[in-house]
């Protein structure tokens, strides 16, 4: 008869801030002395991998201990587009049972965004000089991966969703309840596999991996940029707004000739946020590269679909191209109105010229 738990792994609580427009790494690993993250290892032994254009900065933090006496361990991550990356790990043993419960409790019951936004704070305020433009009111995302890396029985992935489909479906959705068979079908149709022994199944705030220590290396990694691209589209979608709320509240004020001639500082301000989005953008969007490594790639697509990624980033697309009409109506309202004065200046001249011709006075 077998003894012992019949799962071990880690259950990993990960909380990410955008803190602000830049962190200059270089100045940063001198404030810190910390470490650079090492690059993902691919999952099979091939000539392709996943690749950091510029590698996190990685530094331990203190142990944080839940008021139920859990004591999970951590580390925060400096990522050279703003973002910073809170990961607390909490080594697991028990059974379905312990890990359903211990995920429904950590998904509804813990406010682990709180116990990380002191952490951050704190860290905000000593590194403060590597950091450009930080803002006042930082966005923020958390995601849970519950990762076994030992099962009694050493099931295939095939067999795990076959045989425990539904503990794995609850876990993911952090409920300690029966779902309905859509609901577990909803949850197991988002999974991916290499081999025949691993598997990953990706929701849209926590995922379940079944794998070994090294081969869950790279899925968490990709996780947490994944969100990080997240945290990114919701801030440029958040300063979007703002700005088209301004530029609408102007418009709304009048479409007088002077209105029209207060629009050129509103359209130079719009133009700037639009090449501020399209830089950072392109920033984020680039911090990660697939060398030939396809599997990653997908595993990237899936998780970033379950997320929401594609969908932030039509809404700051539709939101771009927004603004660039706007702006481009500004400008031409704008020269139009321009053109006016000019008109009338020519007019007035010519006025006074008359005027001092009938006159018979020289000008």
């Amino acid at each position: 008869m077998q003894t012992g738990p019949s799962l071990i792994g880690s259950m990993l609580v990960l909380v990410q801030f955008d803190v602000c427009e830049e962190i200059r790494l270089d100045q940063l690993r001198k404030i810190l002395g910390a470490r650079t993250v090492t690059q993902p290892s691919p999952k099979h032994p091939a000539q392709g991998y996943v690749r950091y254009e510029r590698p996190p900065i990685e530094e331990p933090i203190d142990e944080l201990v839940l008021e139920s006496g859990e004591r999970l361990s951590g580390e925060i991550k400096y990522y050279d587009y703003g973002v910073l990356s809170v990961l607390f790990q909490f080594p697991f043993s028990g059974d379905w049972d312990r890990l359903t419960a211990l995920a429904s409790r950590w998904v509804w019951d813990v406010d682990f965004a709180e116990h990380a936004r002191r952490i951050v704070r704190q860290k905000v305020e000593h590194v403060a000089a590597a950091m450009t433009k930080p803002y006042a009111e930082p966005l923020s995302e958390d995601y849970l991966i519950f990762h076994v890396r030992e099962m009694r029985g050493i099931p295939t992935a095939k067999q795990l969703v076959a045989e425990y489909g539904e503990r794995i479906a609850q876990v993911v959705r952090g409920d300690t309840l029966t779902l309905a068979e859509g609901e577990v079908a909803e949850v197991l149709h988002s999974r991916i596999s290499y081999y025949a022994t691993d598997l990953a199944v990706i929701g849209w705030n926590a995922a379940f991996l079944y794998d070994t220590a090294a081969g869950a290396e790279m899925a968490i990694q990709l996780l947490e940029y994944t969100n990080s691209q997240l945290l990114e589209f919701r801030h440029y979608d958040a300063l979007l707004t703002r700005e088209l709320d301004h530029v609408y509240t102007q418009l709304d004020e009048g479409t007088g000739t002077l209105s029209r001639w207060r629009l050129a500082r509103s359209a130079t301000r719009l133009h700037t946020t639009l090449l501020d989005v399209a830089e950072l953008t392109e920033h984020a969007d680039n911090a990660i590269k697939f060398l030939s490594d396809m599997f990653s790639a997908r595993l990237y697509k899936l998780a970033a679909a379950k997320v929401g990624v594609p969908d932030y980033r039509d809404l700051v697309t539709q939101k771009v191209r927004t603004a660039e009409e706007l702006y481009r109506f500004m400008v031409d309202q704008f020269n139009q109105s321009r053109a006016f004065f000019l008109e009338l200046t020519v007019v007035v001249i010519l006025v006074i010229e008359l005027i001092y011709f009938f006159k018979g006075r020289p000008i």
